[in-house]
């Protein structure tokens, strides 16, 4: 028997959450959800099933929908979205002048292509 907490994290859609309950009834494995409290040996809990699964698979499109949409808009009125750049303070900068970017980027503790980046963005900055 498998058990599982709410029908919406078995399967990604309808189509997949039916194959998988298929493929588990093939297998002759029992499937319940408790939340809904399906019981899907039974032809009332696939009915049951059914319908909770294409309601999921809806909720999930609209949520998927709305961020989108919120994305769109952030983009539109020019919010940087992402991680926030990394800043070098001046003063370690100038601690490693004129090492190799590797060696460079190790005693600064950031990767090195962060440093190659820092350094390409920057460069009339460094040499005024």
């Amino acid at each position: 028997m498998l058990v599982c907490w709410r029908l919406d994290r078995l399967g990604r859609n309808l189509k997949h959450l039916i194959t998988l309950l298929e493929d588990l009834q093939a297998l002759g494995i029992a499937f319940v959800s408790l939340a809904e409290g399906i019981d899907a040996t039974t032809p009332a809990g696939k009915l049951q099933m059914h319908i909770l699964g294409a309601i999921a698979e809806f909720e999930r499109a609209r949520i998927q929908e709305r961020v989108r949409a919120g994305l769109a808009r952030a983009k539109a009125q020019g919010v940087r979205l992402g991680r926030p750049p990394r800043r070098i303070d001046p003063e370690r900068l100038a601690t490693v002048a004129g090492l190799p970017e590797r060696e460079a980027a190790r005693r600064l503790g950031i990767p090195r292509s962060t440093f190659q980046r820092f350094l390409a963005d920057n460069r009339q900055a460094i040499t005024r």
